[in-house]
């Protein structure tokens, strides 16, 4: 039992902490340091972050060079409203940005995180059909998609246990399949049906990679037939980029394997290489010139209190030196390389449903019970991987690894080990007792 002077008796008093069932989740792991991919808890155990603290740290924990340009940042200026006033690392970031986005992007709508982005970009798609004088309503979004937690965002996202309690409140929307493969003219299909109707104003997506769904995958050449229908149709689409942004597919962007655009993207968890909370949507020139008028009531009236953070912006702008940087690239094919030769080694292994992969992004979908949150693997395979001193947070059945770019092959090796040891445990061959969690009301 923890001492009551420890961090995590502290933490138990006063925080609730998010996905958490406080009545008899166990005490969390106290982190008070941070340095490459390593993160190092209270009693000196260091942990490998092989989930990038869900997906945001790109450079590593504690980077010296996003730690110095926010520093000086600080130093200079903290924030400023940006309703009528603005600031040298807005607008330097949004210039890099535009330079380096899916082509045609040309404005940056800066929020606060992920789900505020697509926020933003809900209200841009369908406040471009009012102001254009041909109001529709309608989204479409994949079945299985998850956009945030925010009231628009849950509404384009699964309807699942997460969402359940809200869905009276939620708007209607129009879900097809994931065009998996093998699956792919159905999905077509679905969507050339839909099409059909003029009232829809706009097609959601995670391009290539589902998140949340199990790093679920599909190819660029369905996507581009999707978006192809959508342009024939007349229907904006908004690709959501906040988990595949700056790199983790393999390009800097997922659209950029497409040759179809998206009009909107959204953008966060990479964005400032996981220093600082932000979110951006950026949109092309004709989404933003129909919100031109001389009539105030056409403007996109939307904001955040921290909107365009200039120390948030500074980390980003650190973030996308270092993103740009050879040795970088050369990381994220070094891991993107290591994680297709280890898929190969490990697909065909007893206990393996399947193994899926796209540039940095690894998923293993175990024979073992469904992806359900509530399966009682996940919380095996997560007691088990943190035992190995290897932070992984299991989708049911599904593990997945999005490491940071700067994590050594020493490192890569033991989550990988780490995931055969799982193996084992899913076929039976290796015993593993869960250590007995003291929980929070015990």
């Amino acid at each position: 039992m923890p001492t009551s002077d420890s961090l995590a008796l502290r933490d138990h008093n006063f925080i609730w902490h998010p996905y958490t069932q406080m009545k008899t989740a166990a005490l969390p792991i106290p982190i008070v340091r941070g340095e490459g991919a390593l993160l190092y808890a209270e009693d000196g155990k260091s942990y490998i972050d092989a989930v990038a603290s869900w997906w945001v740290n790109l450079h590593g924990h504690a980077h010296p060079y996003i730690a110095q340009k926010v520093a000086e940042q600080l130093q200079t200026l903290e924030h400023v409203i940006f309703a009528g006033f603005t600031h040298p690392a807005a607008v330097t970031f949004a210039e890099r940005l535009i330079e380096i986005l899916p082509q045609g992007q040309s404005r940056i709508f800066y929020s606060d995180n992920g789900s505020t982005a697509v926020e933003v970009a809900l209200k841009m798609a369908i406040q471009y059909w009012q102001n254009t004088g041909t109001p529709k309503r309608k989204i479409i979004a994949f079945r299985d998609s998850y956009h945030g937690d925010t009231f628009g965002a849950m509404a384009v996202s699964a309807r699942s246990a997460f969402t359940a309690p809200f869905w009276s409140y939620l708007f209607e929307v129009a879900f097809i399949d994931v065009p998996i493969p093998g699956r792919e003219e159905e999905t077509v299909k679905q969507l050339e049906e839909l099409a059909q109707d003029g009232d829809i104003a706009a097609f959601i997506y995670e391009p290539l990679v589902l998140g949340t769904a199990g790093m679920v995958m599909y190819s660029p050449e369905v996507l581009d037939r999707l978006l192809e229908i959508c342009q024939q149709f007349d229907i904006l689409t908004i690709a959501d980029e906040v988990m595949t942004g700056f790199g983790r597919t393999g390009h800097t962007f997922a659209s950029d394997y497409v040759p179809r655009k998206p009009d909107i993207v959204t953008l966060s968890k990479g964005l400032t290489g996981g220093t600082m909370a932000l979110g951006a949507t950026s949109c092309n020139e004709k989404i933003y010139e129909a919100f031109l008028h001389d009539d105030k009531r056409k403007t996109l009236f939307h904001g955040h209190s921290y909107t365009a953070n200039p120390v948030a912006c500074s980390a980003g702008l650190a973030s996308l030196d270092l993103l740009l940087q050879d040795g970088t690239q050369q990381d994220i094919n070094r891991l993107s390389l290591r994680h297709e030769t280890f898929a190969q080694g490990i697909a065909t292994m007893p206990g393996i449903a399947q193994v899926r992969q796209q540039g940095t992004i690894l998923a293993v979908e175990f024979e073992a019970g469904g992806t359900s949150y509530f399966s009682k693997w996940g919380d095996t395979l997560y007691s088990f991987a943190l035992e190995q001193g290897v932070i992984l947070r299991p989708l049911g059945n599904i593990i997945y690894i999005i490491p940071p770019y700067c994590i050594t092959d020493e490192q890569l090796d033991k989550v990988y080990q780490t995931i055969l040891g799982m193996q084992e445990l899913v076929t039976g061959k290796r015993y593993f007792e869960p250590p007995t969690n003291t929980t929070l009301h015990d």
